[in-house]
């Protein structure tokens, strides 16, 4: 038995349970009164939790300590509080930027564990294991999985990772290495941005290098990934006619949308350019016609979430479809009424008799 840095279990009390079944708990500390979580691990890497709490990285859960028996490893560390990205990425609340961003600080995270002595391997990256604080930071959780890179390994002994996230060396045709994590943050960027209303396609050239069968084709560093994301944003922030400001229908650059969304916009000009209201000439007229357009403008935006706008309204971001629907009427509802009442006031203020 080992006993790190003499921890005693009877210091800290369980408060709250947050996976029973994989025997993750919220603890505090009865003298600080400091919340923690305490985890018992079954399948664990001794030397992988020496490392952390020898060395602690930005971007993952400071370990306190542990404490390990004959067949189990109970781990006390950092309590951080926050969402999960799988929850973010199933409310699809996500932008392109948002994604990037998130990507862009966890490869800073993977390269400070990759860039120790030896290197350690995630092997388990995937949205249930990152958190994103109230400051929006990712948070990389569960070193359950991980490993100290060896370059002289030729296959991992234990397969260990989540299907879909995995490498295709965890299943036994290789040794895991800092390409496996790369190949893991691959899949997540894909995952988060397929949740995205639009994204610019551009990146998945990123993703598919990230994502090569072999470990060879892959970025040969998590700093190389990281250099190709910086230039797709750099790119990005000064293309003018970047594709998700365009409006609905033009985002996907799928021709049969661009067609119908043509029809659209035009007929709802013709529309509104061409209303005629009762004893109202000129000016005021053509002020009803552009108030009007602005109107179905705004349902549109709204009802096909432009520029993720549901994800700042709690009924529009609902995983419940009716109770979204339901939001989405409410909020095209709130604006149609807030325009017709500026322009009641510009009618009153200025046109009035």
């Amino acid at each position: 038995m080992e006993l790190s840095q003499h921890l005693n279990l009877s210091y800290y009390k369980t408060v709250a349970t947050i996976n029973e079944e994989h025997k993750v708990f919220v603890v505090q500390h009865q003298t600080t009164k400091q919340l923690y979580v305490k985890k018992e691990l079954d399948i664990f890497n001794i030397n992988v939790y020496r490392t952390l709490i020898n060395n602690p990285i930005i971007g993952i859960p400071k370990i306190i300590d542990y404490f390990e028996t004959d067949n189990s490893l109970i781990v006390i560390e950092e309590y951080i509080s926050g969402t999960p990205l799988s929850s973010l990425i199933h409310n699809h609340t996500l932008t392109e930027q948002t994604c990037v961003d998130y990507i862009t600080s966890l490869c800073n995270t993977t390269k400070m564990l990759h860039n120790l002595n030896p290197p350690i391997i995630h092997r388990d990256i995937k949205p249930s294991n990152i958190i994103v604080t109230n400051s929006n930071t990712p948070i990389l959780l569960d070193f359950n999985a991980a490993k100290l890179f060896s370059p002289n390994n030729d296959e991992d002994t234990i397969l260990l990772g989540t299907k879909g996230y995995a490498a295709p060396e965890q299943y036994g045709f290789g040794s895991s290495s800092p390409q496996t994590d790369i190949y893991a943050l691959g899949i997540v960027l894909k995952e988060m941005l397929a949740s995205c209303t639009s994204y610019n396609l551009a990146i998945n050239t990123i993703i598919e290098k990230c994502t090569k069968l072999t470990p060879t084709e892959r970025y040969a560093s998590i700093s190389d990934f990281e250099n190709d994301l910086t230039m797709f944003q750099n790119k990005s922030k000064y293309s003018f006619c970047q594709h998700n400001y365009l409006p609905p229908g033009y985002r996907s650059k799928t021709p049969w949308k661009i067609i119908i969304a043509s029809i659209t916009y035009l007929f709802i000009g013709w529309l509104c350019f061409s209303l005629e209201v009762k004893n109202t000439y000129g000016i005021a007229l053509w002020i009803e016609r552009i108030f009007c357009l602005l109107i179905f403008i705004s349902i549109v935006l709204v009802s096909f979430n432009y520029q993720n706008i549901h994800s700042y309204f709690p009924l529009c971001r609902s995983k419940n479809i009716i109770v979204k629907i339901i939001g989405i009427v409410i909020l095209d509802i709130a604006i149609t009424f807030l325009l017709i009442l500026i322009l009641l006031i510009l009618e009153t203020s200025f046109f009035s008799l």
